[in-house]
């Protein structure tokens, strides 16, 4: 752990975010890197992850959110960004597409598993759930929840249950979670640039289908 470098990364991303900008939102970006300064130094986040982090949180704060990292959600969710801004809430969860070494034989089914159980167990804390991406990874993810709840049919609900089960039981996503969840937007986070592109579902995944491996239909 070199919490040095770790402060000098986040000061020098932070800064470069916030320059010019209003005091308040200067002391809210002071907030989330003083906070994950705190979390490194109990080794609980890492600079990669957490370098997104801030840039998420940069991008909310521009639109008057008030904002946290590694929020406790329960005794055992934590998100990544959570967002309050009024009566409203916002939780966004970041993906890198990292893939443990014991799923190296089925990736995309341990992703997309994922995938779904976060819509499913996160989305219900927040009025706007986000998913975040860096440009180099893609989001595997199951086409029930391009629908609105009413419109997903009981075979389908099915299937998700049945890929989350396969790697978690616990506890297990619920029927009515899968039910549910929902994803509203996703942010591709360009790190180099401290910028955030927004993007729906459905256009995210008509610049990106043609380039996710068959086995899952996320049409």
């Amino acid at each position: 752990m070199d919490l040095e470098r770790f402060t000098a990364d986040v000061t020098s991303l932070s800064g470069k975010m916030s320059a010019g900008e209003p005091e308040d939102v200067v002391q809210r970006m002071d907030f989330v890197k003083n906070r994950l300064i705190e979390l490194y130094s109990r080794n609980l986040v890492k600079i990669n992850h957490s370098a997104m982090e801030l840039v998420c949180a940069n991008h909310l704060i521009h639109y008057g959110y008030q904002v946290d990292v590694e929020r406790q959600l329960t005794d055992i969710l934590i998100c990544d960004v959570y967002a309050e801004k009024g009566d409203g809430a916002a939780i966004v969860e970041i993906e890198t597409g990292f893939i443990p070494p014991e799923h190296a034989l089925d990736p995309l089914s341990y992703y997309a598993a994922r995938i779904a159980s976060k819509i499913a167990r996160y989305s219900k804390y927040a009025n706007k759930f986000v998913l975040a991406t860096p440009p180099v990874s893609i989001l595997p993810i199951p086409q029930l929840f391009f629908r609105p709840p009413k419109d997903r049919g009981p075979s389908e609900i099915k299937e998700v249950k049945a890929l989350c089960d396969k790697y978690y039981r616990n506890p297990p996503v619920t029927d009515d979670e899968i039910i549910n969840g929902r994803l509203h937007i996703i942010y591709i986070i360009n790190i180099d640039a401290g910028k955030v592109v927004e993007m729906d579902i459905e256009s995210y995944f008509e610049h990106v289908c043609s380039m996710l491996s068959a086995g899952i239909d996320l049409r």
